[in-house]
């Protein structure tokens, strides 16, 4: 693989999942950034999505994605118990990562792919988009200043209307559950706020519903989580919510501040402040979370910025997300029962 270190990014993308367009295509075009390769189970579906996107072109299959010598960053939206092999194999290929969350059926996984991208010197990236978004800048900044006091509790809640009975997410063999798919937002948040809580939160109790007919995969999940502290949080998530509530609170010994939709600021931008200094309501904007994450790999590939949802931090959440399952009574998520093939999964 050859860099050009101001050039546009090269990137392949592996599959025409529904979440590529507005993760990766949009950003890509908002950034200038180049689509040069996808490779698709389907492969009408690959064609169309290269028509519609400015794909340069399909190839027949995801290695042939990671093996492109134009390709130097691979985006990864595969069902989840693919990030974890897929990503491995695009760091064996001495490319970088760009994975959606979460990063790894488990966290042994996610360690694996950690220092398998260190050894490599790849840069590697989690899509915790959110964190890059002046939304949630913005709830950070506020704790950071003190306008807020000292954090006291933290409410996190992640909810969804159901997917269709046939979706990924039902699937306990491609790593699917309500804390996979959405409460591994409202953990990332807490971890966020160490830095003013006293360090990383630690989960206490869960309890989680499972699926009729999918053992061991969670409809929704519970978890209480204490920091050194003393603050406490609750993160709830939930894929049979009859709503979409994507919401972060965040208690303080001299006010709170609620961010209605932290992980969807381009459809409600705003953070709701109540402090001693009064209420108000502050907008950030909503150019989209996926595009300032883009720039954000941008930054570091082309001028060697930090990534703060690299592959340790990724690890960390992980483990968290296996505790909680653990502590709710239900497995963490097994790894993929075969190596990752060439075609479409």
């Amino acid at each position: 693989m050859t860099t050009d270190p101001v050039g546009p990014l090269r990137i392949g993308v592996l599959g025409a999942a529904r979440i590529a367009e507005r993760a990766i295509a949009v950003p890509a075009r908002d950034t200038g950034s180049r689509l040069v390769a996808l490779a698709a189970r389907d492969p009408a579906r690959a064609e169309s999505f290269a028509r519609t996107h400015g794909v340069e072109r399909v190839l027949a299959s995801y290695a042939d994605v990671v093996a492109d010598p134009e390709v130097e960053v691979v985006y990864n939206p595969l069902p989840n118990a693919l990030h974890g092999p897929w990503n491995l194999a695009t760091v064996a290929a001495g490319k970088h990562v760009l994975s959606e969350k979460p990063f790894a059926s488990n966290a042994a996984e996610a360690a694996e792919v950690r220092d398998a991208a260190r050894s490599a010197g790849v840069t590697v990236m989690e899509g915790f988009h959110h964190l890059y978004h002046p939304v949630m800048r913005r709830v950070l900044d506020l704790v950071d200043s003190g306008e807020l006091g000292d954090v006291v509790h933290v409410e996190a809640t992640i909810a969804m209307l159901p997917p269709d009975a046939g979706d990924p997410r039902w699937s306990l063999d491609l790593s699917g559950g309500a804390l996979m798919d959405l409460g591994c937002y409202g953990l990332h948040a807490l971890r966020t706020l160490a830095p003013w809580s006293g360090g990383e939160p630690e989960p206490v109790t869960a309890r989680a519903g499972e699926r009729a007919g999918s053992p061991g995969v969670d409809e929704w999940l519970d978890a209480e989580l204490h920091f050194p502290s003393g603050a406490t949080a609750t993160v709830r998530c939930s894929m049979v919510h009859p709503d979409r509530d994507f919401s972060l609170r965040i208690v303080g010994t001299r006010g709170e501040a609620t961010a209605p939709a932290f992980v969807e600021p381009n459809r409600d931008d705003r953070v709701l402040v109540r402090s001693r200094a009064g209420e108000r309501t502050e907008h950030l904007g909503t150019r989209t979370s996926y595009t300032y994450q883009l720039e954000a790999l941008i930054e570091a590939l082309r001028h060697g910025s930090p990534v703060p949802t690299g592959p340790d931090d990724a690890v960390a959440t992980m483990t968290l997300i296996d505790r909680c399952y653990r502590l709710a009574g239900l497995p963490p998520r097994p790894r993929a029962a075969a190596e990752p093939h060439g075609t479409g999964a």
